[in-house]
């Protein structure tokens, strides 16, 4: 069905107006978190009340609350600056945190909600994001039939439906995500605990020498090239720096390189946070990114991969940064079970990671999907007719330039 049929199938022949959310809605600035309240996302029989500030998080729980309506907030400080959340009844909101709700009956929060979501209401740049109450008051929305509050609600409900199915189905999807990875969790740190004695313990510098590339030095690296070369902060995400072809066959021919299926890990930054080489020509950043050149024989690099995850690495100071130093690695204790059972933990461990992770297949992906659909019914939905003067968000986005 096309957007013109779907929403004139919809609004039924019915007006829009426009109106500015401080006509339709009171506006509530958060303010400091109230004495009585306790932090953490956990409420207790005394604090149970959630309070709310910037952020997607819960900050905390108070015994009592300022907001007993369900609203609709938007962060107005810092880098979530613009973001919206649809809140239940109930809750006190903090830390400049603005609230929007109906002044009229026929105005539903959830309407609101989903089609400030659809917008961009933030797009000023400074090095201290904010909105002011003014600007989210200029903020405006559409409504359907103005003249027939009973007939506009009905519209607004219609769509509140429809979306909120869509989002429904996200949620119970996210929820299943978070209890798969509870339980991934789980078995791994299961299938990984050993005592002494149950199987043999050896230190991962009796497996292998630690390696690292060759350095590379910043007049080496170009914006763009042949090789891409992982720094600390680019490492298992997208490169931004690369080095000739020419340097990398010298250095790949004369100095350490990692086989394909070795574990790379980081020894600063996300300490021993690995990755699978995967084979491809690549280079890495010298002493921050390192590895075991192992000996499959005795240890499977996959299940290396799996314990360097659950690994308490005894991490050294150095000055006022932390680091992971070759010394340590060495040092670090892993237990070693047969060849079997190793890929017996691995085949587990896979399938559960598959489920979990993969960006290909399994509850992420499908969880995507889901969001893109929401997204797509949405702007279908809300694809209201602008009025010829400013609207939506165009006085405010003049205002912050």
């Amino acid at each position: 069905m096309s957007k013109v049929s779907f929403l004139d199938k919809l609004l039924d022949g019915v007006d829009v107006e426009w109106k500015a959310l401080g006509e339709i809605c009171v506006v509530f600035t958060g303010g400091e978190a109230p004495k009585n309240s306790i932090k953490g996302s956990i409420p207790t029989n005394d604090y149970k009340y959630p309070i709310y500030g910037n952020g997607s998080e819960i900050y905390g729980y108070t015994d009592t609350y300022r907001i007993d309506k369900d609203a609709v907030t938007i962060s107005s400080i810092g880098a979530n600056t613009g973001f919206i959340y649809y809140r239940e009844a109930f809750f006190t909101p903090i830390i400049r945190l603005k609230v929007l709700m109906p002044k009229y009956e026929w105005l539903l929060s959830k309407y609101i909600f989903h089609y400030l979501s659809s917008q961009t209401i933030y797009s000023k740049k400074s090095s201290v994001p904010n909105m002011n109450a003014a600007d989210v008051k200029k903020l405006q929305i559409p409504i359907p039939c103005p003249e027939n509050p009973e007939k506009s609600l009905e519209i607004q409900a219609e769509i509140v439906r429809i979306l909120d199915a869509f989002t429904a189905l996200t949620a119970e999807l996210t929820a299943e995500l978070s209890m798969r990875k509870k339980q991934y969790n789980y078995y791994r740190d299961q299938l990984l605990s050993f005592e002494e004695g149950d199987v043999e313990w050896k230190t991962l510098g009796d497996i292998g020498e630690v390696r690292m590339c060759k350095r590379i030095l910043k007049n080496q690296t170009s914006e763009t090239g042949d090789i891409p070369f992982y720094k600390i902060g680019t490492f298992g995400k997208e490169p931004n720096a690369y080095i000739s072809q020419a340097i990398f066959n010298e250095y790949k021919a004369k100095y350490s390189y990692p086989k394909s299926g070795e574990v790379l890990i980081s020894a600063s930054g996300t300490i021993g946070r690995a990755v699978i080489f995967d084979g491809q020509d690549a280079y890495f950043q010298d002493s921050n990114i390192v590895w075991i050149e192992n000996n499959e024989s005795q240890i499977l690099n996959k299940y290396l991969f799996y314990f360097y995850k659950i690994a308490n690495w005894n991490i050294a100071e150095g000055g006022t940064i932390q680091r992971l130093y070759n010394d340590n690695l060495r040092k670090m204790k892993i237990p070693i079970p047969s060849l079997a059972e190793q890929a017996r933990i691995v085949a587990i461990l896979d399938k559960f990671d598959a489920l979990t992770n993969s960006i290909t297949e399994g509850l992420p992906r499908e969880i995507a999907l889901r969001q893109q659909q929401y997204e797509y019914y949405r702007d279908l939905l809300l694809s209201f007719p602008k009025a010829v003067a400013e609207t939506p968000l165009e006085s405010v986005e003049k205002q912050n330039g």
